[in-house]
């Protein structure tokens, strides 16, 4: 077995480091100042230093510029004549999406070794591909099928039958229960869980009875699980993130939920059983979906939104209850005049009164 990259673990500092021709080279953008001046790490404009590059390319970041000591910036056409920062300067369309050619030249990737620990449980059954890497505690359970160049982290827990797709990495401490299909390039952060048992009960003879759980999870390809995020499996039906979808910190996703491709689902947004959330929406930080919605393809859904209802596709709503974007505003406006409309009310009333 060769020795192998893992793309999410920690990054070094700067082992490398490039001109600012190069690098203007390296994102296809204009250098206006001295190219040879060498950078060989990234940093925000009020933390970066004379050996590191940062970026500007939001207007309300401009008034940081002036005292930045970063030795390069990445500067989008749009604000390339705001006054100050560094002499070396590379204008560039997108600045922030430069980062992503640039971040893999200056910080070297540590690797990890292929092979399995020799405190790592195998069940029976267990079929192991390729270059794979099985991390120390790691138990993994009857039947499982490992995809070439799997990385299992250490005290992770496979139930049996769960299938992981090639190059798919678990970090440490994540659980799949039984039966968990997960894609190809996933990537499952600290303390995910993925396949648990719904919240679904039903009440009969005076208690809450459990309804078990039969169906699936499945997690499509070159999906992002953030840490301590949960995923239940379905309950008659399969639980299902599809493939590029991004799921933050803290998510909650209940039973029989269906997440389309590439959806951005933000910290801490609960989704009920048996909602839809269609291709391309983006949830952002605490919102909350009722069950059995439908969010429409390419909607965006507000922080701290509660969504009660369906969304129609490629509207924005806001708000609690949801509603359009614009609406939501507007009803906030109102209420911040509640007071003064109600004090100008009773001086009404003081007048009227005898």
């Amino acid at each position: 077995m060769t020795a192998r990259h893992d793309a999410h673990a920690p990054g070094g500092g700067g082992t490398r480091s490039l001109t600012a021709d190069a690098i203007a080279a390296l994102v296809g953008g204009k250098l206006v100042g001295d190219g040879k001046v060498e950078v060989r790490g990234v940093a925000p404009l009020d933390r970066a230093v004379a050996n590191e590059i940062s970026f500007l390319g939001m207007a309300k970041y401009a008034p940081m510029l002036a005292a930045t000591r970063a030795g390069v910036i990445l500067v989008s056409p749009a604000l390339a004549e705001v006054a100050g920062g560094p002499s070396s300067r590379i204008l560039v369309d997108r600045p922030h999406e430069a980062m992503l050619a640039l971040i893999p030249e200056l910080y070297e990737v540590p690797v990890t070794p292929p092979g399995i620990h020799p405190t790592a449980v195998l069940g029976r059954g267990v079929r192991i591909g390729s270059d794979v890497f099985i991390g120390p505690y790691a138990v993994i359970g009857d039947d499982v099928v490992l995809g070439d160049r799997v990385l299992v982290g250490s005290h992770c827990v496979l139930g049996s039958g769960v299938m992981l797709g090639e190059d798919t990495h678990l970090l440490s401490s994540v659980t799949l229960y039984a039966g968990a299909v997960v894609g190809a390039r996933a990537r499952l952060h600290s303390g995910v869980r993925v396949a648990t048992d719904g919240f679904g009960y039903v009440f009969k003879d005076g208690a809450h009875q459990k309804l078990q759980h039969v169906g699936r999870c499945v997690i499509g390809d070159d999906v992002e699980i953030g840490a301590n995020s949960t995923i239940d499996r379905g309950s008659i039906d399969d639980t299902v993130v599809g493939a590029g979808t991004k799921i933050d910190n803290l998510v909650h996703v209940g039973h029989n939920v269906r997440i389309g491709r590439m959806c951005l689902i933000m910290a801490q947004v609960g989704i009920a059983g048996s909602a839809r959330i269609e291709d391309g929406c983006i949830l952002a930080g605490q919102a909350g979906i009722g069950g059995h919605v439908t969010i429409g393809k390419g909607a965006r859904i507000g922080g701290q939104s509660g969504v009660f209802g369906d969304v129609p596709a490629g509207e924005a709503w806001s708000g609690y209850p949801a509603r359009p974007h614009k609406d939501s505003l507007r009803a906030h406006a109102a209420m911040f005049k509640l007071p003064h409309l109600i004090r100008r009310l009773e001086r009404l009333l003081d007048q009227k009164e005898p």
